[in-house]
């Protein structure tokens, strides 16, 4: 069984924690792992290897953290194959493309990269009947018991088998033939579903229904088929992308942005599950989230004597540093905080506090999913703020901007030994580079030569340049622009090793 990741989303409910350029999967919420990287550790014990679907940034993202469990020895095998997309066309493309580079005959597991699943157990064993289902040439999803009427979720209308007894996913062997996909209800529908699901458990018959966890599993070939049934124009426009697909080279299948751009954008729901007549449904009692908002990170995360939680950022770079040490509550309860400083909360409850370098989120609980509207308002004043952090990472490091106004930005440039960055020039800034530690081997021009730790060096505007670490510790050093525009679109790139643009 092949794993098939999605790695792309920006998670915009997430904002100012989650960005386009680090979104919630890499971020690490729970301890010393993202969410990208709990999905890889817990599908390897059900698949023989992986094959994760992302957007070019989010690869090196995707890389990174893999490399990471590697060298924790988390992982058992490094057989990591990317289907990287040049512009996101939703669920069914990507899902389409990743079954047309395997065999016709691989049952797949697809499945998101941000959902947070705690009984590993009860999901290894839910996993293993959808895979014998697929055997059996059916479409199967995966139903999530729903405790609650949410309405931010679509259900799954289940065919409740009549036979079988238990309750959840406890109530049958196998799947549940599914009858329709229901849109996100209003509330009143939605409690009538749990309504009706009442009255079957009361009986201890399975249930009818339940909320989509947008997980799938089938064979390659069978899904293809049915894509090509049902929405002949994505198969078609899928099979010309990958046809015209460049060269595979480093584990890595890259679509063409011409093609790519090309393919209708659809979700597998609408081109395929909600229109074939072979889909299975698997219920799954999991302990399972999307964490699509603050409100139901709130709900996964500790909480002490009064109904208060935090979750402190930055862990990963700065160690960890308990509550007692970041948060003084006077009065205060059911409040969630985000933060890496001390928080101080006087005579306020139910509230979601979210604070980032560079913005604060402040908002009621329940509230959580209007964090969109903030972000498209943002993107109507062509911020950043929705795309990047203040410490944005690159395939060859990171960048932390310190410093920023009219006319000058500040930076802290980290490259990894053995990296390097484009070979670039700016039309509207010069640059000034101090090393901090490290040696720099430094491209200006014609001229290649080495800046040591205390030295600096001068890019004049529109000047050629290139910087590499050929050492073996990381080059830190800090970085001045000056011009009348130094965002970071200004930046011609003449050879890359990345294959960016």
């Amino acid at each position: 069984m092949t794993n098939i990741i999605l790695c792309g989303g920006s998670g915009t409910r997430l904002w100012p924690l989650s960005r386009t350029l680090m979104p919630k999967q890499f971020v690490k919420l729970f301890g010393d792992e993202s969410l990208f990287q709990k999905t890889v550790i817990r599908n390897q014990k059900a698949c023989d290897s992986q094959l994760i679907v992302s957007n070019a940034e989010q690869y090196f993202l995707a890389v990174d953290q893999i490399e990471e469990l590697n060298q924790h020895s988390k992982l058992k095998t490094q057989n990591s194959q990317f289907l990287l997309e040049p512009v996101g066309r939703n669920t069914a493309p990507a899902i389409a493309l990743a079954c047309m580079a395997l065999d016709p005959e691989e049952t797949v597991l697809v499945t998101p990269s941000d959902h947070l699943i705690k009984d590993e157990k009860a999901y290894l064993e839910a996993v293993a009947k959808a895979g014998a289902l697929a055997t059996k040439n059916h479409l199967v999803t995966f139903g999530i018991t729903p405790d609650y009427p949410e309405t931010g979720f679509g259900y799954i209308q289940a065919e409740p088998d009549m036979s079988a007894t238990g309750y959840g996913s406890r109530a049958t062997t196998g799947g549940l033939d599914v009858v329709s996909f229901k849109e996100k209800p209003d509330l009143k529908t939605a409690e009538g579903y749990l309504a009706e699901n009442l009255a079957l458990s009361t009986q201890h018959l399975a249930l009818k229904y339940y909320w989509n966890s947008g997980m799938f599993c089938f064979k390659a070939g069978v899904f293809l088929d049915e894509l090509q049934k049902h929405a002949p124009e994505i198969y078609e426009a899928c099979k010309t992308a990958f046809d015209n697909k460049a060269p595979i080279t480093n584990h890595q299948l890259r679509i063409t942005h011409e093609f790519m751009s090309a393919i209708p954008s659809e979700s597998i729901d609408y081109a395929v599950m909600e229109k074939s007549d072979n889909v299975k449904v698997v219920p799954a009692d999991i302990g399972w989230s999307d964490l699509g908002s603050f409100d139901a990170l709130y709900e996964e995360l500790q909480k002490d004597e009064n109904g208060n939680s935090l979750l402190v950022t930055g862990n990963w770079e700065k160690g960890e540093r308990s509550s007692h040490e970041l948060q003084i509550t006077n009065h205060a309860t059911n409040n969630l905080i985000v933060s890496d400083k001390m928080v101080a909360t006087i005579d306020v409850d139910d509230l979601l506090i979210v604070d980032t370098a560079d913005a604060l989120l402040i908002s009621k609980r329940g509230s959580s999913q209007k964090v969109k509207e903030v972000v498209a308002q943002l993107k109507a004043q062509h911020s950043e703020l929705p795309n990047i952090h203040v410490t944005a990472h690159r395939p060859w490091g990171t960048y932390t901007i310190l410093d920023e106004s009219n006319g000058y930005k500040v930076k802290r440039i980290v490259v990894k030994p053995g990296k390097r960055l484009s070979l670039q020039k700016h039309f509207h800034r010069s640059e000034h580079w101090i090393v901090v530690s490290g040696t720099a081997t430094v491209t200006r021009g014609e001229k290649e030569y080495l800046v040591r730790a205390n030295e600096s060096t001068y890019i004049p505007m529109g000047e050629i340049h290139r910087l590499e670490n050929v050492g073996k510790i990381p080059l830190v050093m800090i970085e001045a622009q000056v011009g009348e525009y130094v965002r970071e679109d200004d930046i011609v790139r003449l050879s890359d090793d990345y294959q960016r643009v």
